[in-house]
Formats: structure tokens, sequence, C-alpha cells
């Protein structure tokens, strides 16, 4: 079956296009737009390379494009990872209709795609209401959820090496404090236990001496 994609003759009547983009933005345009990986929900997994070698650009080029048309103008999400892009107004020109075939055919691309986030991102943007709903069956919530997990166990950590490195520097001079008073019992320990040796060399020599007086005396009195 033939496959083709709709491109409005407003497309060159649109005011960014007309005023903010150039002939090469233009062209990367169309081709993101119409090339062979794209699909009828809007999301299609295409690398770099392939976009590089379809257009006669260096894979530098075609990831300078992709970058503008990320962060400058917005209009497309490309996952550096799932190789995946997104494109926001997809449809809006290319969603208009519902109907079995079409919600069947938009039903297993939307399985296929890998970083889910980009299903809502483009969902919002499809006026048929038959379609959205299909979009919305596949809104990946647990998308936003692990963002704020993440955040707050981020907080949680910050949290946690603050009160560790306070408690850490409570035990540091607390053990500061308890090796001060051990150095210092342990001096008084080593004096007292100085003295009691001096104590006990003259005690000895005294009862040495006290014993030879008492010897002596016997010897002269006998």
């Amino acid at each position: 079956m033939a496959k083709f994609r709709y491109v409005y003759t407003t497309f060159w009547n649109d005011p960014r296009v007309v005023e903010e983009m150039t002939a090469e933005d233009k062209y990367f345009f169309l081709y993101l737009l119409t090339n062979e990986s794209t699909t009828q929900i809007g999301i299609y997994q295409i690398t770099k390379k392939q976009i590089a070698f379809d257009m006669g650009y260096s894979m530098e080029s075609a990831g300078a494009l992709l970058q503008r048309f990320k962060d400058h103008y917005k209009i497309i999400k490309y996952n550096e990872e799932t190789r995946e892009i997104a494109i926001k107004n997809w449809g809006k020109y290319n969603l208009n209709r519902g109907g079995k075939p079409i919600l069947d055919c938009v039903r297993s691309e939307l399985k296929e795609v890998k970083d889910t986030s980009l299903i809502q991102w483009v969902g919002e943007g499809v006026p048929n209401d038959s379609v959205r709903n299909v979009y919305e069956s596949y809104y990946d919530t647990s998308h936003d959820s692990y963002n704020d997990k993440s955040e707050n166990e981020e907080s949680s950590n910050d949290a946690g090496s603050y009160d560790t490195s306070t408690i850490s520097g409570q035990k540091e001079k607390e053990n500061k404090k308890e090796n001060k008073k051990e150095k210092q019992t342990t001096e008084e320990e080593v004096s007292q236990s100085s003295v009691t040796e001096e104590q006990l060399i003259f005690l000895t020599k005294y009862s040495m001496t006290k014993t030879f007086n008492v010897h002596q005396d016997s010897f002269v009195n006998a």
C-alpha cells in the first residue's frame, strides 16, 4: 500500500516559517514531515546517520539541525537513547479524521514507542477526539511521578547528607573530648605510678638502711 504524508500549502504562509526559518531549515522541516521513516502517529525512530545520508549532510550538520529544531523552534523532541523523534503539531495536519482503520493503525504504532513521554507531547495537539482518546490511553503517568520521585530523592539525599555531616561533626568533637580526657587520665595515672615507684624506692632504701643499722647494733652489743 502506498504511503504518503500531508503537507498543507499553508506551510509556506506560516509566519514562523517565512520570517524565522532559513532555506536550510525549511528543507529540513519538510524532510522531517515526509521522510520514509515517518509514521501515522508523528513519532518515529531515525538516526542522525540516516538523516545525514538522506539529506546529503554531515552527521555534525544533521545533529546541529536537530538541536536547533528542538531547542530554538521547540517543534520536535529527540530522544538520543531510543533515537525517536516526535513532531509537535503532527496531529493537527495528519490526524483530523477518525475511523477504525486509523484508530487501529494508531494503536499498533503507539505500542512500538519506547519513550512514552513523547506520546503525550504529540497527543495534546491531536484535534480528533476519538484519536486523542487512543493517545491518552497510552499516556505514561509514571513518567511524571518518576521525575517527582527523583526530585524528592535528590532533596532527601541532600538533606540526609547535611544531617550526616552534622552528626559526624558532633561525633568528631565528642571523640576529641573523650581522647583528651583519656590522655589526661593516662598522664595522671603515669604521674601517680611514677610517684609510687619513687616512694617504693625510698622505702626500700630506708628499710635496707634500718635493717643494716639493726644488724650493726646487734654486732656491737654482742
